[in-house]
């Protein structure tokens, strides 16, 4: 399947961050206001973590956390996996799929660059993947 470089999926793409100072209520309002489902959590221009709505409702939410004392840094992914500009979006979509997640920072040295998420593979590569299913489905017609 043919794939666009992760770096044209986000070549307009405004980044999303907080520091890891930032109260769980302050981001999440950002969140909404965005219209995002996660940050990009950024320390003296590095990435050190992300934060998400998935993170809102599990962290926060159901181990009854106050969101308006709760900050980024105690309920956020330190660490995250993240993808190199360079790489195919088949890979970032794949990486995503292995590890359960929706999100992924797309970094360089360490400073985060965008962010790919699920919602981009509503595109070209859904499109050549709807496309390569039918051309199966032809193909198992022809041989039964």
């Amino acid at each position: 399947m043919p794939s666009r470089k992760i770096s044209d999926v986000i070549r307009h793409q405004k980044i999303h961050s907080a520091e890891a100072g930032t109260t769980v209520r302050d981001a999440a309002c950002r969140m909404a206001q965005e219209k995002i489902g996660a940050m990009l959590i950024v320390e003296n221009g590095l990435l050190i973590g992300i934060f998400t709505e998935r993170d809102v409702l599990n962290r926060v939410v159901a181990a009854r956390l106050d969101p308006d004392t709760t900050t980024l840094a105690s309920v956020m992914t330190r660490n995250p996996q993240s993808v190199k500009p360079d790489r195919p979006f088949s890979h970032a979509m794949h990486m995503m799929y292995e590890g359960c997640f929706r999100h992924m920072p797309v970094v360089e040295d360490g400073k985060p660059l965008g962010m790919i998420s699920i919602r981009d593979a509503i595109g070209p590569e859904l499109t050549e993947f709807e496309s390569e299913l039918e051309r199966r489905d032809n193909l198992t017609e022809i041989m039964m």
